[in-house]
């Protein structure tokens, strides 16, 4: 039995963020599971990834709100 490669299918959407020499691409994805965000950090070539079940973008959302304002309290 041959391992099939998973089909590559466009982003729903897409953001693009760069800072510094980083690139940052936030797509929104779907596959036979449902959607997620697939998140990749670009430096200098190499990539990393994280993927984020579209269940969890509330928890997501409200956990970076409070890192926004913690930070902003830092002065």
């Amino acid at each position: 039995m041959m391992n099939e490669a998973p089909i590559q299918t466009p982003p729903l959407a897409t953001e693009k963020i760069t800072i510094d020499r980083k690139l940052f691409f936030l797509d929104l994805k779907e596959n036979h599971r449902g959607r997620f965000l697939k998140i990749t950090e670009d430096v200098a070539g190499r990539r990393n990834t994280v993927i984020i079940p579209s269940e969890a973008f509330g928890d997501l959302a409200g956990a970076l709100l409070k890192i926004m304002e913690f930070e902003r309290s830092l002065g």
